[in-house]
């Protein structure tokens, strides 16, 4: 617990500097490149009409597909996807470029005077700038789909702070490991692979026995997906008091996997340098 409480404060303390060297990283990574910043948006949006295209209509026979709602009627499948679609194209870039974010700046941080737990934050923060516009989109999108802004989206900025909570725990804990074991690195790749094929983006999760389904809930992406799709689409309603039950796993798991990070950050920090 001390070790959680001393990454949380430094943190805080050190949120300016987070901010400001994100907002670098962002600009620096897309200098060399004719629409600059404009790709941050454009490669997700490539990557979401791609799975359109395949699971919603080329899988299908050219038909379209239509998403049934378990509370009656259906969704359609372009908004339905979207919805879920742009938390993986945040958490799975900001995991996989987090987790190597200490080891690939190890001769730069010996010279610095911060601590290091910063620096996956840092990486983090880079790519939610990029959410947060594609947020904004998919609710402009929702309004010409038939799913106009309604009393449940309120409870989106709490799914968006859930998943930003939980993609720091898992990254803090990543990038220590990762650190410690280069091949931790080249595991969470292909990992992460399969993790896309076991959350309810691409799939409805209510078709299958109830025994696989509280299998899949374990993943705690799998709260963030339905959250996000009940505050964009009104799927579930108020998720996160209709499933309080596990909206207190998801945070217990997050709690943990945090924790245990923060630990391992804290008593190995001072020997990274050694693994240069």
């Amino acid at each position: 617990m001390k070790s959680a409480i001393t990454v949380l404060k430094e943190q805080f303390k050190h949120f300016n500097l987070i901010r400001r060297i994100s907002l670098y990283e962002l600009r620096n990574n897309n200098n060399a490149n004719y629409l600059g910043l404009a790709w941050e948006i454009i490669s997700p949006v490539i990557q979401i009409a791609i799975y359109w295209l395949v699971f919603g209509y080329l899988i299908s026979g050219g038909q379209g597909r239509e998403i049934p709602n378990p509370s009656g009627g259906t969704f359609e499948f372009f908004p339905w996807l979207v919805s879920g679609l742009i938390i993986w194209m945040f958490f799975q870039p900001a995991a996989t470029q987090g987790a190597k974010s200490i080891y690939s700046r190890l001769r730069l941080l010996s010279k610095m005077n911060f601590p290091m737990s910063v620096i996956p934050n840092i990486t983090i923060f880079s790519k939610f700038y990029p959410h947060l516009i594609l947020v904004v989109l998919t609710i402009i999108l929702m309004q010409f789909t038939g799913y106009p802004i309604s009393v449940y989206m309120l409870q989106l900025p709490y799914f968006m702070i859930a998943t930003f909570a939980f993609t720091y725990a898992f990254v803090l804990l990543m990038t220590t490991l990762t650190t410690l074991i280069r091949d931790i690195q080249l595991l969470l790749q292909a990992t992460l692979r399969m993790v896309l094929y076991l959350t309810p983006i691409l799939w409805v999760s209510h078709k299958l026995p109830d025994p696989l389904v509280i299998v899949m809930k374990l993943n705690p992406l799998y709260y963030l997906v339905e959250g996000y799709r009940a505050s964009l689409m009104g799927q579930n309603g108020w998720y996160f008091i209709n499933s309080w039950e596990y909206t207190i796993y998801f945070w217990v798991v997050t709690a943990i996997i945090f924790m245990i990070g923060a630990a391992l950050h804290i008593r190995f920090r001072r020997h990274f340098i050694d693994f240069l």
